[in-house]
C-alpha cells in the first residue's frame, strides 16, 4: 500500500499563492456562525454566552466579506441572532 508522500516545496508555495485573504475571512465567518448555531441548537454542547460571543466576531467580520457573499451570511446570522434571542 502507498502511503501519501509528503507535498514538495512548489506544491506548498502553489497552495499558498493560490489562498486569498478575502476567502479565509468568508471561511471564518461562515464557521463563527455556524459554531454558534451550535452552540445554540446542539444538545449536550449549548452554550449561549460562547453563541454570543461568535455572533459577536461574525458581526464585526461580516464588513470584511467581499460583497457577493454577504448576504447569504447576513441571512444566516440573522437566523443564528433570532435562536438566540429565544434561547
Amino acid at each position: 500500500m502507498n502511503e501519501p508522500s509528503e507535498p514538495s516545496e512548489q506544491q506548498l508555495l502553489e497552495a499558498l499563492r493560490q489562498i486569498k485573504t478575502e476567502d479565509v475571512v468568508v471561511q471564518t465567518v461562515a464557521t463563527l456562525v455556524n459554531l454558534a448555531g451550535q452552540k445554540l441548537s446542539v444538545e449536550g454542547a449549548k452554550d449561549p454566552a460562547e453563541a454570543q460571543k461568535a455572533i459577536d466576531a461574525a458581526r464585526q467580520m461580516l464588513p470584511l466579506v467581499p460583497e457577493d457573499a454577504q448576504q447569504p451570511i447576513q441571512n444566516a446570522l440573522d437566523q443564528v441572532q433570532m435562536l438566540y434571542v429565544k434561547e
